[in-house]
């Protein structure tokens, strides 16, 4: 096993777009996989949810964690883990990032040769009514591992 250099963990996570989201809810944590879309400009992660327990955790302790892996074998794997701080976008900036965050997950998925779920080619439906919460996960720091 060796660590992996900046350049490699965050080509990892734009090379991907299933990761899990670790946070605290009610003195425990807790650990989900979201779609997101790694913004390399603001060296960010870009999700959305509706609303719910995730989102009121997250607002009242914005330090979250998150995860992306590929594993090939027990003998061939990679793995990012990053640290950082939640922030919930509004008005005009969250349509935006949704769109941008629909937009960039379509190029990786379509990067990684397979189709494009019907959920991300309905985004602009959803700009509109019930909107969703989007929001943003400011990296602070970056480890990834891998084993090949």
């Amino acid at each position: 096993m060796r660590a992996m250099t900046l350049i490699e963990s965050t080509q990892l996570l734009a090379e991907n777009y299933i990761g899990r989201l670790g946070y605290l809810s009610r003195g425990r944590g807790e650990i989900i996989p979201i779609t997101y879309y790694y913004d390399p400009e603001q060296n960010s992660i870009l999700s959305y949810s509706g609303q719910g327990g995730k989102i009121e955790a997250m607002r009242k302790n914005p330090l979250v964690t998150f995860q992306v892996d590929e594993i090939s074998t027990l003998e061939k794997w990679k793995s990012v883990l990053l640290y950082g701080k939640f922030t919930e976008l509004e008005g005009t900036d969250a349509k935006y990032m949704l769109h941008f965050f629909s937009e960039g997950v379509k190029k990786t998925i379509k990067n990684k040769g397979k189709s494009i779920p019907d959920f991300i080619e309905n985004f602009s439906s959803k700009s509109n009514s019930n909107s969703p919460i989007v929001y943003r996960i400011d990296i602070d720091e970056i480890n990834g591992r891998q084993r090949d």
